[in-house]
């Protein structure tokens, strides 16, 4: 038995892999960030910080005539978010129905996805400096007419390029922006969609809990997710009307390049 307690719970395997299947078509496209930096991992629940290769002096040392100093660690944190399922529901689910009611599960993937694409790109206080607060240069203005976002994606990319950030390069949209760009067509019916995926090169993702939107290389090695548990369900307790359960991660992430990346504000 794992922490996840998954043994308890009042329903066997068959039903386990319906809400894993839910979650992981749930959160594939939500995950914005791991699409966009380099991912290690899963390396375990046990994993809990992350090498990041320096050191910082140490008070004194045990005998005199050595020198002493303290490894430098990013610790994981870790993300749960709760939901409660129908008992009834359950056991449908577990005779075969392909109609269950997953709407709980389905609404804490979306609030574990924006919690990690907003602690990613804009930080998380007194945890981890995100990509969008740690972007040395000043952002630019996306503009508040659409068809006008070709031109300030252009310029941070001229701006990576200009201080030595090779591409292919990577946007990620704030939902609202994503809404309107997909639904956009230029002059002569060519998809503005199509028009900023010519420009940077990569991929163009919905990124909800994003604020305004981020252009960043894809180069690899600037930034870095490090993922001990991988989003997983467990179980916590349950009643006679219901089963309560959690979605839970355990990660950090560390901005190597501040420079590769350039953001965009609404």
């Amino acid at each position: 038995m794992n922490h996840l307690l998954r043994e308890l719970a009042p329903f066997g395997d068959s039903v386990w892999d319906q809400l894993d299947d839910e979650a992981r078509t749930r959160l594939k496209p939500a995950l914005a960030a791991r699409r966009l930096v380099d991912f290690s991992g899963p390396h375990g629940w046990e994993h809990s910080a992350t090498n990041l290769g320096r050191t910082d002096p140490a008070d004194g040392a045990p005998s005199d005539g050595v020198l002493a100093r303290r490894r430098r660690v990013l610790p994981l944190v870790e993300l749960r978010a709760e939901f409660e399922l129908s008992r009834e529901e359950l056991r449908d689910a577990a005779r075969g129905a392909d109609d269950t009611d997953l709407a709980p599960l389905d609404q804490a993937a979306h609030r574990l996805a924006v919690a990690e694409n907003t602690a990613v790109f804009h930080g998380w206080n007194g945890v981890f400096a995100g990509i969008a607060e740690s972007a040395p240069s000043e952002p630019l203005q996306l503009g508040t007419a659409v068809e006008d976002y070709p031109r300030p994606v252009a310029a941070a990319v001229e701006r990576l390029l200009q201080s030595g950030i090779d591409g292919p390069y990577g946007l990620a949209l704030g939902s609202e922006h994503y809404r309107l760009v997909i639904e956009t067509a230029e002059h002569g019916g060519y998809l503005l969609l199509e028009h900023l995926g010519r420009i940077v090169g990569g991929p163009i993702v919905w990124a909800p809990g994003v604020t305004g939107a981020v252009v960043l290389s894809l180069r690899g090695g600037d930034f870095v997710f490090d993922s001990g548990q991988d989003v997983s369900i467990g179980y916590d307790s349950h009643d006679a009307d219901v089963v309560r359960l959690y979605l839970e991660e355990s990660f950090s992430f560390h901005v190597a390049t501040a420079e590769a990346a350039v953001v965009l504000t609404p």
